[in-house]
Parts: structure tokens; C-alpha cells; sequence
């Protein structure tokens, strides 16, 4: 037997519960696939509803380059997706350091050529899909790129990527073209779902963001399955510095649009953080005060340096809120 068929072997045997839940995740960024990651010990389907808003980067070159959707977030949840190691993944995480591709991820670039390919860059991503053997579905929260904005201490900083670094208050979030709608694909899986499952990632730029495309949350609303938000574990220094829980939850609610009834996921427990990493505060009753159940749950990844989720607790911990609910039923 060939490596390449041991390899096709080994992948075929991963698969999901079939007794799980439909779970439909949202965001962008590295929270978003740290989640998907752990939402695989549970479900028995994924899908990902992944933001288009990315101008920084290889994705944002590509994006004015080629013309296709920022693939960068949607690389990441692909990779995310593939359940073992091989050589597409090894292809789709190969980042290049030198010459006219120096910064690009050779995984951007294949999903760009395949949309050239394929004239179409959803079908780039069910072909990525495929060959990556992935246990779940990337959908773009929208079919056209969008331009993220946002007024900041008063003034309007422009793009995604200017937007995370931007220290200050921020007051208005929009996306352009003004008229932009939501992928009718995220509106059905929304439909759907029996979890619907919000972050982490960068709060305004990843999460909020991947919402406030018309008619998502609106979706996100009408759904029958219970809405979690998975709170960041520190601060990012830019757009949401000096912001406690309560923060991250009412930036939720009054800029994405989403209602209530909602649970917050949020970490307790652990080590201490690095000096340096400010931790999102506990604020318990200001939480519930907005109408949001908080849940405290050991999230922390104890093998990183810089504190991020442990994929593996966020998938027990998401899994114990669904069965829960089962259990009322």
C-alpha cells in the first residue's frame, strides 16, 4: 500500500457523532478555528459562517489582485476542518518568505487559483474542502468582499486591518458596499442549526464583523438553537483594550444585533496570565444585567505561551451546554 492510500485510509476513518448536534460557528480569524477544532468532538455537523472583511495581508493583496473574497479566514477554518495531517495541509500552511511571494500563504494562492479554476470562488472552496478531507463547511458570510469601517474616539479609521490597531472607543461600525446581503447559504445553515456558536476572535474586526453583513443576525435571531458567545480570554491592544466581559457582550448586542436570550461562555480558572496580557474582567452582573447568562468554565490552553482557548476544554465545555439543553427538553 502507497503512503498517499495509507493517508486516504487514515482520513476516511475520522468522522463526526452522528448523534451530535448541527453546530454552526461564526467569526473569523484563529478564535474562530480554535473553536472548530474543539466543536469537532461533539457535532455531528459543522459549518462555518467565516467573515469576508479582511483587508490585511496576503489576503487583503489577493483580495484587489485577483478580485475573489479575502481567502485568509477561510484558509484557516479549512486547515481547522482537516482532521489529519498531510500533504494538502502541509501545502495549504506553507507560508512563503522570500521573492514576489514573500508574506502569501501557498494556501491563499491555491484557493485563488482554483478560483480562476472553477470561476467561482465557493467551488474553490468545496473543491479545497475535498481535498483536505474536512469535517465540516466553509460558507463566506457573503458573497461579494466586504469593506469594514468604524469611527474610533470620534474619527473614522478605514479597513480591517488600520481598525485592530486603532486604540479608543469605538462608536459606529459599517460595512460597505452599502448594499451588500448575506450568503443565502449562512442563512440556511443558521436556519438549521441545533448550536449556534459566536467567536472568540478579535472582537470588532473577526466577530462582530462576520454578524453585521444585512440579514445574518437576523437569521441568528429567528433560530431555534441556543446562541453561544465565547468571550475572549484577554484584551486585544487596539479594539477592545481596557474592555471587561460586560464590554465584549453589549458590543454583541448593540453593534452585530444580536438578542437575547444568549449565554456567554467565558474562562475562570488557571494560571496567572504574562504580565503583559490584559485578561477580560469577570463581570458577572453586568452581565446578567444586559439579560445574558454568564457560564464560567476552565478554558485556558496551558501549552502556549500567550494564553489562547484550549480547543479541546471549549468543545467539552460547548458540548455540556448542549446536552444541557437536552436535558430540559
Amino acid at each position: 500500500m502507497s503512503a498517499l492510500q495509507l493517508e486516504t485510509e487514515l482520513l476516511e476513518v475520522e468522522q463526526l457523532d452522528p448523534h451530535g448536534p448541527h453546530v454552526v460557528a461564526i467569526g473569523g480569524g484563529h478564535g474562530l478555528a480554535q473553536a472548530l477544532v474543539g466543536i469537532q468532538s461533539y457535532a455531528s455537523r459543522i459549518d462555518a459562517v467565516v467573515t469576508v472583511a479582511d483587508d490585511g495581508g496576503s489576503s487583503g493583496r489577493l483580495t484587489s489582485a485577483f478580485d475573489i473574497l479575502p481567502p485568509g479566514d477561510i484558509r484557516r477554518c479549512l486547515l481547522a476542518l482537516s482532521p489529519e495531517p498531510s500533504l494538502w495541509t502541509e501545502m495549504f500552511e506553507f507560508r512563503f518568505e522570500g521573492s514576489d511571494v514573500a508574506g502569501h500563504s501557498l494556501g491563499n494562492l491555491i484557493l485563488a487559483a482554483m478560483s480562476d479554476l472553477f470561476g467561482d470562488f465557493e467551488t474553490a472552496i468545496t473543491m479545497a474542502e475535498e481535498a483536505l478531507a474536512c469535517l465540516g463547511h466553509v460558507i463566506p458570510n457573503s458573497r461579494n468582499s466586504l469593506h469594514l469601517q468604524a469611527v474610533v474616539d470620534g474619527a473614522l479609521v478605514d479597513g480591517q486591518a488600520a481598525i485592530a490597531r486603532t486604540r479608543g472607543a469605538v462608536s459606529e461600525l459599517r460595512l460597505l458596499p452599502a448594499e451588500a446581503s448575506v450568503n443565502p447559504r449562512a442563512v440556511e445553515v443558521v436556519a438549521a442549526a441545533d448550536q449556534i456558536v459566536i467567536g472568540p476572535g478579535s472582537l470588532y474586526t473577526s466577530v462582530v464583523s462576520a454578524i453585521l453583513v444585512p440579514g445574518l443576525a437576523e437569521a441568528v435571531n429567528a433560530a431555534k438553537a441556543d446562541v453561544i458567545f465565547v468571550c475572549n480570554l484577554t484584551t486585544q491592544d487596539g479594539e477592545s483594550l481596557g474592555m471587561g466581559a460586560a464590554d465584549h457582550v453589549r458590543a454583541l448586542l448593540e453593534f452585530a444585533g444580536i438578542k437575547t436570550p444568549l449565554t456567554a461562555l467565558i474562562h475562570d480558572g488557571g494560571p496567572e496570565f504574562p504580565p503583559e496580557a490584559e485578561s477580560v474582567a469577570h463581570d458577572e452582573e453586568q452581565i446578567l444585567a444586559l439579560g445574558v447568562r454568564p457560564v464560567f468554565k476552565d478554558l485556558l490552553d496551558r501549552t502556549e505561551a500567550w494564553p489562547q482557548h484550549d480547543p479541546f476544554r471549549l468543545g467539552r465545555a460547548l458540548e455540556s451546554l448542549w446536552r444541557a439543553t437536552q436535558t430540559e427538553e
